[in-house]
């Protein structure tokens, strides 16, 4: 689904699994870390690449002691989906967070999203196959959704991913109440 919706490669990982893909011919890193985490060392054995990273906490509020994700964040993410854009058919995008499963899947979808208007729904459940336990970060999805106007297109499609992903896994319901985010599960 990911090769009808852009014409390059697209993986999604956590900071661990990032030594796994330096021999990927990865032409673009967006790196989506904590405030205070260093660069990761793995870096060190990737070859040349185009990268953007952002940092805020996985947070989908306004909590004291973390920083959440901004307007000026998600901005900044779908400039450089514009710049992935006008790369050219032969790139890879490499897209992490900490876990590789709040934020890096919710720029993923975002990016896909951002380049397919009226697609939003097969963005978002592109996931599935790309990284098939991720929970996307609400909040950066609705600056995306204001950013782009799709007028909750974004939203929706989250949601309809977060429905499909509940029912291939319904355990993970009680792991999203028990991280303090059961808000976000579907009605």
């Amino acid at each position: 689904m990911v090769r009808s919706l852009v014409p390059f490669d697209v993986t999604i990982c956590g900071i661990p699994e990032l030594e796994k893909f330096h021999d990927a011919k990865v032409s673009h890193v967006l790196s989506i870390i904590d405030p205070q985490e260093p660069e990761p060392e793995a870096f060190r054995f990737y070859p040349s690449h185009e990268r953007l990273t952002l940092r805020f906490d996985d947070v989908v509020g306004v909590y004291p002691g973390f920083e959440p994700p901004g307007r000026d964040d998600v901005k900044k993410l779908l400039d450089f989906g514009q710049s992935l854009a006008s790369s050219g058919k032969d790139g890879h995008l490499l897209v992490h967070c900490h876990a590789g499963i709040s934020r890096s899947t919710a720029a993923t979808a975002i990016l896909l999203a951002q380049h397919n208007p009226g697609r939003e729904r097969d963005a978002f459940l592109a996931l599935l196959d790309l990284r098939p336990h991720g929970w996307p970060n609400t909040r950066m999805v609705d600056f995306a959704d204001e950013l782009l106007d799709r007028k909750g297109a974004l939203l929706m499609g989250l949601g309809e991913y977060r429905r499909a992903l509940l029912a291939r896994k319904p355990h993970l319901a009680e792991i999203i109440r028990n991280i303090g985010r059961g808000n976000e599960l579907p009605k």
